[in-house]
């Protein structure tokens, strides 16, 4: 393991905010990473996990203890599952399996970040999420103090959420399971704007590299494909999930889905386009990006207070034009 002092936060995040860490530790497979974990807890040291970065709001005073950067990488093939260790690239991994003609994370594409946090988000873009492919999650558990493999059912995934996101700081993901299907085509293309890009039917599939193409091209658009020379992509992505409400709230001109039980999903990203942040509003150093007005982006000297702030002003104001709850995507870290 390798340990740095007073490492910077937010030259470890692509929000770009955040002070510096006690104590970094840099792992590079899982039993560092339990290691790493277990020496933490045993000193009493207050522990932060950090895979890419992407997800997170770092705190403007730093860490004070130790903050572990997971760098475990691997693929490994198990019968018609593959075992991908949590370090390992998010977008590495589904170009691989588009390569090797195994269907089920096409359209997820172009996010940032690690594998192992994608079962706690329970990520998922244009019509897929990764609750669909998850076989298992081998997990330290840090209540139980041992190794665990984690079912589907156990990790109780629902919309941009898990058992692991709600129990938070208990679970370690060491390695992520998924079955995929092998074939050249896609999974069935369940997104209306990425259908239109394909030039498909609603419903029907497509071949792989076109998916994935496609996906990454819709999302270069709207700056969301990390990029350290485009300032749109210095964001966390979407800031806000698309909430689920009872059909009779749906909002009038809010584009909205089936969300099941008589619930509807609706558009966050109108929402707060409608409450008044447009693409490119600014207040100082935070703002909406200029191409998607759903991802807050960050200039150079901004900090944590001020973007949270702003996600405070864009919440409040949401609520009192449309009687909507916007909740928060990533995560706001506290010492």
């Amino acid at each position: 393991m390798h340990v740095r002092r007073n490492a910077r936060l937010a030259e470890l995040t692509t929000l770009a905010v955040g002070g510096p860490a006690d104590r970094l530790v840099e792992v590079t497979d899982a039993g560092e990473l339990v290691a790493a974990v277990r020496e933490a807890d045993e000193a009493g040291r207050p522990l932060l996990l950090l895979g890419g970065g992407s997800n997170i709001v770092a705190p403007d005073e730093g860490w004070p203890g130790d903050v572990v950067a997971v760098r475990s990488r691997g693929v490994r093939r198990d019968g018609g599952q593959l075992v991908v260790q949590a370090g390992e690239p998010w977008d590495d991994l589904v170009a691989y399996t588009v390569e090797q003609g195994l269907a089920g994370m096409e359209a997820m594409s172009g996010i940032p970040g690690s594998t192992g946090a994608t079962p706690v988000q329970n990520v998922g873009a244009y019509g897929q999420e990764v609750a669909q492919v998850v076989t298992d999650v081998r997990v330290y558990d840090r209540a139980e103090k041992a190794e665990r493999t984690l079912t589907p059912a156990e990790c109780g995934f629902a919309y941009r959420d898990s058992r692991l996101k709600r129990e938070p700081g208990r679970f370690v993901v060491l390695e992520v399971g998924f079955r995929l299907t092998p074939g050249e085509l896609s999974r069935p293309v369940g997104y209306a704007e990425l259908a239109r890009t394909l030039g498909v039917e609603l419903g029907t599939p497509a071949p792989l590299a076109d998916v994935r193409a496609a996906v990454l091209q819709l999302r270069r658009g709207k700056g969301m494909v990390w990029d350290p020379a485009d300032p749109d992509s210095r964001s966390a992505g979407s800031f806000f999930t698309n909430p689920i409400v009872p059909a009779t709230g749906a909002v009038e001109g809010c584009p909205s889905w089936p969300a099941g039980d008589g619930a509807v999903k609706l558009s966050a990203a109108w929402l707060v386009q409608h409450a008044g942040f447009g693409r490119g509003f600014r207040e100082g150093r935070v703002g909406t990006s200029s191409r998607h007005s759903l991802a807050l982006t960050t200039a150079d000297g901004a900090t944590a207070a001020e973007l949270l702030a702003f996600a405070d002003r864009v919440v409040a104001t949401v609520r009192e034009r449309f009687g909507v709850v916007l909740e928060r995507e990533p995560t706001a870290v506290r010492p």
